[in-house]
């Protein structure tokens, strides 16, 4: 079997069983018959665990556009790559500042590509350690919190059961796709999700999805610690 056999046998299951759980999710799938839960991904440039890291922390509180703009500039002082944590060490922190990144997030991300490159954190070992535990080794980093780790789950690791509950985009497209009264709580989130498990990346990919066909969209993501 191939991968993408595999890739397509593995997302026919995943839809069956949340259209079995979740009525919402299962009109959700069957009016989008076509889509790729991977697709925007396409859109982002190659990244590892620690470029990954680095997208979300430059997504921090930024809209979308914002932070592709941001990240283009970053690319474009490495050769039209995102950097290695030693490429990054390497560059005049003042560089990252005139290509829009704060100092606080600068500090964010030197201070991981420190911890990389010296050998504090292994980018092997961090890849294979269940979710929680690799939340616990990234979050005691200040400046990388729940949200930041989570999506690098996701584009990174491709992890199948991840859901964002602090991300504005998400809490309000629940908050649609339910038809709430008010904007959810992340614990509100959480436990809607929980009828996702295990495929809860995927049932996220479809509220996103859903969430950015609406001209309205939110796009911004939290601040973390």
């Amino acid at each position: 079997m191939t991968e993408d056999s595999s890739r397509a046998t593995w997302l026919q299951q995943a839809r069956a069983y949340l259209r079995s759980a979740d009525p919402m999710l299962a009109r959700l799938i069957d009016d989008r018959p076509t889509f790729d839960p991977r697709a925007w991904m396409a859109q982002l440039p190659p990244m590892d665990l620690y470029g990954a890291l680095l997208f979300q922390v430059t997504g921090q509180q930024l809209s979308v556009p914002a932070t592709r703009r941001t990240l283009a500039r970053i690319e474009a002082l490495f050769d039209g790559h995102l950097p290695s944590p030693t490429e990054l060490l390497g560059v005049d922190p003042g560089k990252l500042r005139e290509a829009g990144l704060s100092w606080r997030k600068i500090s964010t991300l030197r201070d991981l590509a420190e911890r990389l490159s010296d050998g504090r954190l292994n980018p092997d070992l961090l890849s294979r350690l269940p979710d929680e535990e690799l939340m616990a080794e990234l979050t005691a980093i200040p400046g990388i919190g729940p949200w930041t780790v989570q999506g690098a789950l996701i584009i990174a690791l491709q992890r199948e059961d991840v859901v964002l509950p602090g991300d504005l985009a998400l809490r309000k497209a629940v908050q649609v796709a339910y038809q709430l009264d008010h904007l959810p709580t992340q614990q509100e989130v959480l436990a809607i999700a929980e009828k996702w498990r295990p495929y809860r990346s995927l049932a996220t990919s479809y509220l996103f999805s859903a969430a950015l066909e609406r001209p309205e969209a939110p796009s911004v993501a939290p601040r973390e610690p």
